[in-house]
């Protein structure tokens, strides 16, 4: 089981919206140097709506070649689309990822029969190990944990990411689901209290500006160790809240090139942040101690 600060990693893009290879490869050794225990590569962070499909995987495959088995590469395949979430999910599993991470499909509203019967296809189709991945606020789908229950009886449905922010999914998921599904809090405001409720792990924005805080956070949290973990969670609380200033991925994206870490670019429809926004994200940055 892949446990501990999992990055939602952007895709670094030049001005003009081209990925930046150069960029990719310097960020994949900084997570690595900090303590980051896998990543997630084009997931809905790395902007995988605006990717096209051979961009998508060609990423995938690239970010798994940089991290050369040094730590685990989950790819991002969730699509609305089955079809398509089993040709991306196929792209990553020969690319040689370790799983991937499936979104609800977003839009068109499925039922809970309809999400068993999505992700069951896209687990019958590709055997890599897979992990759900359910985030309302952005699809207007919500995967409730019994129907998580019910997935977590494919063989290779291995673990969720839940974003919801309820902290009492964590106990009845675990209820549900048993010790060996894992449990990843896509919240990074209230992932270290998820993880002392007895999460896994963190997919996690935050980590993207702050990795080695969040590595320590994850670590403490995971050991029990609660003063420790809440301490370091206060001081990354500001970068969890302004980080969404506006929409996921546009403040992260720009606190990682006020980092010096990247270049200026992202795809339409999304758009640079707001001058109105630099000064609270640049002021959590400097509370984090990263800038």
């Amino acid at each position: 089981m892949i446990r501990g600060s999992i990055v939602a990693l952007v895709t670094p893009m030049d001005p003009t919206g081209a990925v930046d290879d150069q960029a990719l490869a310097r960020l994949v050794e900084w997570h690595i140097e900090a303590g980051t225990t896998a990543i997630v590569a084009v997931g809905t962070t790395g902007e995988s709506a605006t990717l096209d499909e051979a961009e998508h995987c060609a990423v995938i495959a690239r970010i798994v070649e940089l991290v050369a088995g040094r730590i685990p590469v989950i790819g991002g395949t969730g699509a609305n689309s089955t079809t398509e979430a089993i040709r991306l999910t196929r792209c990553a599993a020969d690319a040689g990822a370790d799983a991937a991470l499936l979104v609800t499909p977003y839009y068109n509203k499925p039922t809970q029969a309809g999400l068993i019967a999505h992700h069951s296809a896209v687990a019958a189709a590709v055997a890599i190990p897979q992990i759900l991945y359910n985030v309302p606020g952005r699809t207007a789908c919500d995967m409730r944990p019994e129907t998580v229950a019910e997935l977590a009886r494919v063989d290779n449905i291995v673990g969720v990411k839940e974003a919801t922010g309820d902290l009492a999914r964590v106990e009845q998921m675990r209820t549900l689901c048993g010790a060996d599904f894992a449990l990843y809090s896509g919240d990074d405001a209230t992932g270290c209290e998820f993880m002392l409720r007895g999460g896994d792990g963190v997919i996690s924005v935050t980590a993207n500006v702050a990795p080695h805080a969040m590595a320590a956070l994850c670590r403490a949290a995971l050991a029990g160790e609660q003063s420790v973990a809440t301490d370091l969670d206060a001081r990354l609380a500001h970068l969890h809240r302004h980080l969404f200033a506006e929409s996921n991925p546009i403040p992260v994206k720009w606190a990682l090139a006020e980092m010096g870490l990247m270049q200026t670019g992202i795809r339409l429809p999304l758009t640079w942040l707001a001058p109105d926004c630099h000064a609270r994200v640049r002021q959590a940055l400097v509370d984090a101690g990263v800038l």
